[in-house]
This record gives structure tokens, C-alpha cells and sequence, in this order.
């Protein structure tokens, strides 16, 4: 692919667009699901020939109403756990709890010169409390809920798109744990990574090479579910992302843009959570361009070798594809 202006604006734009169709594919996917269940009843229909046959028809139209609502149900639940819940819990301490006792206090010492002193130091033990004991739960708490409701989103949507993941079939649990680790400590490098470029001395430099690195981040985060189901390993999903980096770069923008919005840690967090599922439905749903650019990003290098090393000073793993580029997947796969 020649690397022309009009080709990688349309790459950028392309990456956009997916991420956006992922808002409207939530709905597309149950309806596909219940279509394609409808053409199957109706098949057996045809050929109730034995028994068997009819007790699967008749069957069919609980399971269709079973599955209908998954997808979305779990997406509706994500959001309302986190926007709800965590979002809300913040907001009233913040918004109203706050207002509510400067209001009293401010009646009760009536202009006192000493009210500042005393209004400083209640924020601070409220805080001190409420933060440790109710908020900071909470937010991890909201991690491990989220974690679970994602994968399952994933893999429901992953099925109704593609059938059975690939793992499943042909990865063992050893390596799957394995790849997992691998995966969760190269992001965990590659957010620090993230960190370090915002220390560039140039102006703006920084900030652009953090942005660019967090889109792709983004990126990689919502497309893993569908490549992890597919059979690919950490270093093939990588590199495939720094082929197409700048369609990456698109698809992840608008994530990368919401969560950077907020100036508190726990907003920006909540933020990605009601966000995330509908980038998983559209990274399963998206088609990245099957052909690479003729100047990939190589941005992952560095974490990559230092996850392999720890790994292998510490678990005995390595992640054998890390030395090579993988292969470039076929269209097919990619979709």
C-alpha cells in the first residue's frame, strides 16, 4: 500500500468509523443472532422427520428468547453498575454531601472568621474517610465486576459473530493463563510507556506521542477479546497493531479523547467503563485493513522484550513469537 496522504487519512478515518459503529452494532448483533435462529427452526420444520427433530423445534423459540437480550442486557448492566452506582456514589459526596455541610456550617458560624479553618478540615477527614473506606473499595470492586461482564460480552458477541472461539478448541489452559499474565504485565509497561513520552521537552511533543500511545492502547484493549478467541497470541495481536497502526490510532481516538477528559482518576476510569463495552462490540464487528503499512509503529518493542525477560527469569515462559514478526493475517481472519 503506497503510503499516500489520501490512503492514510482514510485508513485514520476508517478506524473512526468503526468505533463509532460499535454504538449502533450492539442491537445489529442480537437481531442477526435471532434471524439466523429463526432460519434454523425453520429448517427443522421442514424435516421433522423423527422425533428428535421436532423436540429441537420445538425448543427453538425459548432459546431464541434466552439469547435475544444477552448482549444488550449485559451492556445495560455494565453502564448502570458504573454510571449508577460508582459514577453516582462520587457525585453525591462531591455534589451534594459537600454543599449540604458547608451550607450548615456556614449558618452555624455565621461569618466566624475561623469557619474557612474548620470547613478545610472537615473536607479533609470526610475525604480521608469516605475515600478509603467507601470509594476506593467500590472502584475495585467496579474492576472486577467489569472484568467479568466484558468477557462475557466478548464471548457472546464473539459467538453470535463467529461461532466458537478458537481457544477453546485448540489453546490450553496453561498457555491461556500464561498468555493472559504476558498480556496484562506488556500493558501494564506500555501504560507507564505511556507516561514516560509526556516527559518529551519539546512543546506539545509530549502530550501528541502520550495521546498516540493511549489511542493505540485503546485500540488494542478492544480488539484482544475477539483476537484472543480467534487463537492469536500477545506478540500476532501487537504487530498486528503496529502494522495498521493508523487505523488503530482512529479506532482507539475516541477512548483514548473521553477518558483523558475527566481530571480525577476514578472518573476517567468509570468513564472507560461504560464506554468499553460498545468499543468490544465494535472491534468484534470491525474489518481492519488486511494489507500493512509500508511504515509500521513500533511502539510495543521495548515492553514486549521486557515482559519476555521477566518472564523468563521468573515463570520459565517466553513468548516465543516475540523475536519475529508474525505472519499478516488474511482478511478473512481479521474479520
Amino acid at each position: 500500500m503506497a503510503d499516500s496522504f489520501q490512503a492514510m487519512a482514510a485508513l485514520l478515518l476508517q478506524g473512526l468509523k468503526d468505533a463509532g459503529a460499535g454504538v449502533f452494532m450492539a442491537y445489529r448483533v442480537d437481531q442477526a443472532a435471532v434471524e439466523l435462529e429463526k432460519r434454523r427452526r425453520e429448517e427443522l420444520q421442514h424435516q421433522q422427520q423423527t422425533i428428535l427433530a421436532k423436540r429441537r423445534a420445538q425448543r427453538m423459540p425459548e432459546v431464541v428468547r434466552q439469547d435475544r437480550p444477552r448482549i444488550l442486557h449485559r451492556i445495560v448492566l455494565c453502564c448502570s453498575w458504573n454510571a449508577g452506582v460508582f459514577w453516582l456514589s462520587i457525585l453525591i459526596f462531591w455534589e451534594a454531601v459537600l454543599p449540604a455541610l458547608r451550607f450548615i456550617t456556614e449558618n452555624i458560624f455565621s461569618g466566624s472568621p475561623t469557619h474557612g479553618l474548620v470547613w478545610t478540615w472537615i473536607t479533609f477527614f470526610l475525604s480521608a474517610i469516605i475515600y478509603p473506606l467507601w470509594i476506593v473499595p467500590l472502584f475495585l470492586l467496579s474492576k472486577v465486576v467489569n472484568s467479568l461482564w466484558f468477557q462475557d460480552i466478548a464471548d457472546a458477541a464473539y459467538r453470535k459473530s463467529h461461532g466458537r472461539p478458537v481457544y477453546a478448541r485448540k489453546i490450553s489452559l496453561s498457555k491461556m493463563i500464561a498468555d493472559l499474565l504476558f498480556s496484562v504485565l506488556m500493558q501494564s509497561l506500555f501504560l507507564i510507556q505511556t507516561e514516560v513520552v509526556k516527559l518529551i521537552p519539546i512543546a506539545g511533543v509530549g502530550q501528541a506521542a502520550s495521546f498516540v500511545h493511549l489511542s493505540l492502547l485503546c485500540s488494542l484493549y478492544s480488539f484482544e477479546y475477539k483476537w484472543f478467541n480467534m487463537g492469536w497470541e500477545v506478540q500476532k495481536r501487537v504487530t498486528y497493531v503496529e502494522n495498521n497502526w493508523l487505523y488503530f490510532l482512529g479506532f482507539g481516538l475516541p477512548l483514548a479523547l473521553l477518558t483523558s477528559l475527566p481530571s480525577s482518576f476514578l472518573i476517567s476510569g468509570c468513564v472507560f467503563s461504560i464506554l468499553f463495552p460498545l468499543f468490544i462490540i465494535g472491534g468484534n464487528e470491525a474489518k481492519p485493513p488486511a494489507q500493512q503499512l509500508n511504515y509500521p509503529l513500533r511502539l510495543f518493542t521495548i515492553v514486549t522484550v521486557i515482559s519476555n525477560k521477566v518472564f523468563n527469569a521468573t515463570v520459565g515462559y517466553r513468548n516465543v513469537t516475540a523475536s519475529k514478526p508474525s505472519p499478516k493475517p488474511e482478511r478473512k481472519e481479521a474479520s
